[in-house]
């Protein structure tokens, strides 16, 4: 394209969305999913989308590729694509432009992808359907963009079936599809929820390279801040189906002008963000049903800065904030506020907790298991996991130990030989003076079974959707032999549904009358009902909106200092890590790569796998200096792991040991003081030269989201 043909082009939104209004059309009514929703794309920008579940960013989106089902339509307003009103073109028209000029990445790889058929047959149906092209040509397109997507042995991948692919590299399929039909826009709707945050990285370095590569325009849905500010240039901010800040990525992080966007902020542990003394501020009440909005501002009866008589005094439009161009909020009053203000109650803080002494304590665990095939059969014979290998840490009264690592890496089955799930093959476990490594979870007497407890990942499969709240409460307590009698069980039950800040009305609910954040508070009063010493806490906030992680997070913190329970914190987002630890485990692979400290974890020197995931934390500050550094290649096989060092095949400071060491012997765990160990071969100069992978930048404000540098 030649320079004044590209000019002209570049001055003419892709996209532009006018007053879009979407209901859902059921049997008790209309319900107003989107409303006076507007927002203008440029060719090659990036805009990003973000809010919480249920406020409407996939249902723009949809709304967008005209994927509303029999249920939904656009009800006002008007989307107009390269100057075009998509309202006025006929099925044909949308249809050449669907997966054509548009396309879309969704959240789970799999749903997009036929099992059936092989990767390379799905991508040559792109150029063959829209370009009409020969296969031969369809193939040669198809394996070129293999390539752009970063996978290795393309031609392989061509040959293999979905299944056979790793979740990252199913992802980085589906992007490539998308982008074969070389499309004007690019919707990406949560494309890296489900991915470790190092696959994340590489998958976002990739969509941003590929957008100027490709001169593809975006429009990026996440409910993840940091996300948006390494990928996008623009960003709207959405709350109960409206738009309620719009404006330059800058603009909107650093000036922010709608109380419901500096919540989100104060709701996500940024770095200066404490537990003692900077706690997470959670936005109070929850998001109104789409047939319970209230008058006025959607957002004021959870606002610190609401003013009756003024804010729902009528519907509020989108207003120009001053000096700041392109910058809209949804707020009468941004102009009146002290943007730097603490809202009330945020100020409290606590006392650092003096750990105890070592309740839990984990000394050279290993857990391998034994599959094969064909060993049922009495075919070949069977290969050994090692699942974990030379496990050793203890954790003490009171202190929070975080165990972060990829998926595979073996944090989980760790968990269940704790919990009795599975028995060791070698080491010990000792729970107080009592051993519990061998023994199982129905040969645990109730004492033990009650003394380590556990909240897990996804709160709606913890529940049983039969019995209500408050019965299954009870029926934990009747397991664990708490109160003589049914009312003793009750006023407890009761006592935990006050600890864990939930009403008491709620005993009579069922599961499905709960929001996601309220279920996971139920997981918590269960995990605490029987005076856990050890609670397990497997990504207990990864499935919960940003507010709701914030308030379930500081939840466990309160009843951890009030019961002074030990916690493990399994996790692979290191952003909370770093405000809820008072220690780190590294795991890679079944090993411990690094443990120590937080400020010793996310200092150097590092392990070079600590180093890659700390550059891999996406962080939602401006001020925030970070480097990048994006892991080759996908975590090995522990069926099958690589000799010597577990980290040697991704490991960018290899070079720098002599001979073939990394290759050949299992590194030692090297001490760097006060508990600080590290398994690495690399030289005492290696280590001494690393430089920290975050840090704030000259001139970090600390206006609107209120961020200090640290010391």
């Amino acid at each position: 394209m030649n320079e004044t043909v590209r000019n002209a082009a570049a001055q003419e939104p892709i996209i532009e969305i006018e007053n879009l209004s979407i209901s859902f059309f059921t049997r008790r009514g209309e319900i107003p999913a989107v409303m006076d929703f507007s927002c203008t794309v440029m060719p090659g920008e990036a805009m990003g989308i973000v809010g919480e579940s249920g406020c409407g960013k996939s249902t723009v989106s949809l709304g967008i590729m005209r994927d509303l089902s029999n249920i939904g339509k656009i009800v006002g307003g008007r989307i107009k694509f390269q100057g075009k009103d998509m309202g006025d073109m006929s099925e044909d028209e949308l249809r050449s432009i669907r997966g054509n000029k548009i396309a879309m990445i969704y959240q789970e790889p799999m749903a997009s992808l036929n099992p059936a058929m092989k990767v390379g047959q799905q991508l040559m149906e792109v150029p063959m359907i829209h370009d009409k092209v020969s296969k031969e040509e369809a193939y040669k397109r198809a394996l070129e963009m293999v390539r752009s997507v970063k996978l290795p042995d393309p031609e392989r991948m061509m040959r293999s079936f979905p299944h056979q692919l790793s979740g990252g590299q199913q992802q980085r399929i589906v992007i490539a599809m998308a982008l074969l039909s070389n499309p004007a826009l690019l919707l990406l709707d949560e494309p890296t929820t489900a991915l470790d945050v190092t696959v994340e990285a590489g998958i976002v370095q990739l969509v941003k390279g590929l957008g100027k590569q490709f001169g593809t325009s975006m429009i990026f849905v996440s409910h993840n801040l940091g996300l948006i500010l390494e990928t996008c240039d623009r960003i709207t901010v959405m709350y109960s189906g409206e738009a309620v800040e719009t404006g330059s990525i800058k603009d909107v992080f650093d000036r922010m002008r709608h109380p419901y966007t500096q919540g989100l902020f104060r709701s996500i542990p940024l770095p200066g963000a404490d537990k003692n003394s900077r706690p997470l501020v959670a936005i109070p009440g929850q998001l109104p049903l789409p047939h319970q909005r209230p008058k006025g501002c959607n957002f004021g009866p959870r606002c610190h800065h609401f003013v009756e008589g003024v804010c729902n005094a009528a519907e509020i439009p989108m207003i120009p904030v001053a000096g700041h161009d392109g910058h809209f909020s949804r707020c009468v009053r941004f102009n009146e506020i002290d943007w730097a203000a603490m809202p009330p109650g945020a100020e409290k803080k606590h006392e650092p907790v003096k750990p105890g002494a070592p309740v839990l304590k984990i000394d050279d665990l290993k857990k391998y298991y034994r599959v094969g095939g064909n060993e049922v059969f009495g075919g070949a014979e069977g290969r050994v996991v090692k699942a974990n290998e030379t496990i050793s840490f203890e954790a003490r009264e009171s202190e929070t130990v975080a165990i972060v690592g990829e998926s595979g890496c073996g944090k989980s089955t760790l968990a269940k030989v704790l919990l009795g799930l599975e028995t060791a093959s070698s080491g010990k476990v000792l729970l107080g003076n009592k051993e519990i490594q061998s023994t199982g979870i129905e040969d645990r007497d109730v004492a033990t079974v009650a003394s380590i407890q556990m909240v897990f990942q996804n709160p709606f499969d913890t529940l049983n959707p039969s019995h209500s709240v408050g019965s299954q409460i009870v029926r934990t307590l009747e397991k664990f032999k708490v109160g003589k009698t049914a009312g003793d069980r009750k006023q407890r039950m009761l006592e935990l549904l006050d600890l864990v800040k939930l009403p008491r009305a709620f005993a009579e609910r069922m599961p499905r009358q709960l929001s996601g954040g309220q279920k996971q508070r139920i997981g918590v009063a269960r995990a605490f009902a029987g005076q856990a010493r050890v609670v397990v806490a497997d990504e207990p906030v990864s499935a919960l909106d940003v507010s709701v992680q914030a308030a379930v997070t500081e939840l466990l913190m309160d009843i951890q200092r009030k019961s002074k329970t030990t916690m493990l914190f399994i996790s692979h987002d290191l952003s909370v890590v770093r405000y809820i630890a008072d220690r780190v485990v590294v795991m890679y692979l079944g090993h411990i790569v690094e443990q120590g400290t937080t400020d010793q974890i996310f200092s150097p020197p590092y392990h070079p796998y600590t180093e890659a995931l700390l550059s891999a934390i996406p962080i939602a500050d401006t001020s925030v200096v970070k480097k990048h550094i994006v892991l080759e290649g996908d975590i090995p096989s522990a069926m099958n792991p690589p000799s010597g060092c577990p980290f040697q095949t991704r490991c960018r400071y290899k070079s720098q040991v002599p001979g073939n060491l990394c290759e050949t012997q299992v590194p030692p765990v090297r001490e760097f003081g006060d508990g600080h160990q590290i398994k690495c071969h690399l030289p005492p100069s290696a280590f001494d030269a690393m430089e920290p992978v975050i840090s704030l930048g000259k001139g970090a404000t600390s206006g609107a989201h209120d961020i200090t540098p640290e010391a």
